[in-house]
């Protein structure tokens, strides 16, 4: 048994990484073994990337147009959560359970290329819709599209990257989310407020297709375990096999709802702040987007490709520190949340914003790469898989729509302000809860890890 775990470089020959003569596995043909090349695999991860940031443009493309769709369509604020959070996440878990099972089985550049067309094509044809029910089933079709993207990348930059960098690389990746962020409030606020939502829709869909085909015809299939000691078992684990694994450890239940309720508290931030901007502060989509896109997506990639490098290092010393790290910029964040909440000007909002968009994602790249330290080579893409049904079950799902629903309830009490206080009242609790959760996870990881099956 190794004892295997995401930031131990003595238990790892990295020697065949970048001689592509050396096989980290004899039964593997030499062809194959040159995927882990330095220049593919930093291309890779690079073209991964893009694909995860073009799953977060369309994901939150919803957000900065959802005012704009809430007139044309007649819609309330808890129609709208159910858009951007329980359909979308619910569909998106379903989907990612059978995905991942083929993942960890056959090749998985051709299961991102197929997702990334799929999504890209719903997003494109939901600027057709006439009602809500045919845009409720447009999102559904990006939620079941984009649940084939992370699970087989998370794979393959475990295979690529060794265990001692892995949470830098998908610290990387993770950048993907607040890049799709990015843009997809600045061109998503442009183009509505200079062709409408329904253009918006179609513009940003129609490139990820073009991706797709990029990605089918020139990413790689690494070899599984590459960069590890580590072999196969030749049969990929059960969804079963896999949650009895990951839920009998105190660690990972921690990790995973301390990920889901951070999870909650950002997505029902971020669905909601460009509503809130508009309704509180007279914001228009353009100038907002422009201002969510630096605050949100600038910030939010320093802070969850930071947070991958700085707890590599720390975690030389100490393991826990995957978990600690998101306990720490949790706690500094969650005063913030509430003065974003209560700010009486614009300026004054965007400038609370700024730091909990920064260590929103602090937690995802340490969360990836310890969960898969968790589980043997063929659980890695369902472990993710399940890791985030827990994650966006709770998160994206209950986050939005929680907020839209409790904004409804107070509407009669609080009238134009009752999405401030639906915010207020839910969001600085559940931060303080997740904290708790990955300082717990904390009291076991370093043996859990060391049991590590192969």
């Amino acid at each position: 048994m190794a004892n295997y775990n995401p930031g131990s470089a003595s238990e790892v020959d990295t020697s065949s990484a970048d001689n592509p003569n050396t096989q980290a596995n004899p039964t593997q043909s030499d062809s194959n073994s040159s995927a882990d090349s330095k220049t593919h695999r930093y291309y890779a991860l690079v073209l991964l990337t893009i694909v995860y940031s073009f799953n977060f443009i369309d994901r939150q493309l919803l957000s900065i147009l959802q005012e704009a769709i809430k007139a044309d369509l007649g819609l309330s604020d808890s129609q709208l959560g159910l858009l951007t959070g329980f359909s979308f996440a619910l569909f998106y878990v379903l989907a990612g359970i059978p995905i991942a099972k083929l993942a960890d089985k056959h090749n998985r550049k051709n299961i991102i290329a197929i997702a990334l067309f799929v999504w890209s094509f719903m997003t494109a044809i939901s600027g057709f819709v006439q009602n809500y029910l045919q845009l409720l089933l447009a999102r559904i079709g990006v939620g079941v599209g984009e649940a084939g993207g992370s699970p087989p990348s998370h794979s393959i930059i475990s295979d690529i990257f060794p265990p001692e960098s892995r949470a830098s690389a998908i610290g990387f990746y993770s950048t993907g989310v607040n890049i799709g962020i990015l843009f997809g409030f600045l061109l998503g606020g442009w183009l509505n407020e200079a062709f409408g939502w329904r253009t918006a829709f179609m513009v940003v869909g129609a490139p990820g297709i073009l991706l797709a085909f990029i990605v089918w015809f020139t990413l790689r299939e690494p070899i599984r375990g590459l960069n590890e000691n580590r072999q196969t078992t030749g049969s990929e684990a059960s969804f079963k096999a896999v949650l009895s694994l990951l839920w009998s450890l105190r660690s990972f239940k921690n990790l995973a709802l301390g990920s889901a309720l951070t999870a909650f508290v950002s997505y029902g931030l971020v669905s909601w702040a460009a509503s809130y901007m508009i309704r509180i502060h007279g914001m228009s989509t353009g100038e907002l987007g422009s201002w969510l896109a630096l605050i949100i997506g600038v910030g939010g990639a320093i802070g969850v490709f930071g947070g991958g490098v700085v707890a590599d290092k720390l975690a030389k010393k100490d393991k826990r520190w995957y978990v600690w790290l998101p306990a720490l910029v949790g706690l500094i964040a969650l005063p913030f949340i509430a003065l974003f909440c209560l700010a009486e000007t614009k300026y004054a909002a965007l400038a609370y914003m700024v730091i909990p968009s920064i260590f929103a994602n602090v937690y995802l790249g340490n969360v990836i790469a310890t969960t898969h330290g968790l589980v043997g080579l063929r659980m890695r893409a369902m472990s993710s898989a399940i890791l985030f049904l827990i994650l966006n079950i709770i998160g994206l799902g209950l986050g939005p729509w929680s907020v839209g629903l409790l904004s409804d309830y107070l509407q009669p009490t609080y009238q134009a302000d009752s999405l401030r206080y639906a915010m207020l009242y839910i969001l600085p609790a559940v931060s303080f809860w997740s904290i708790c959760h990955f300082y717990f996870a904390g009291k076991t990881l370093r043996e859990d890890l060391a049991n590590a099956p192969d």
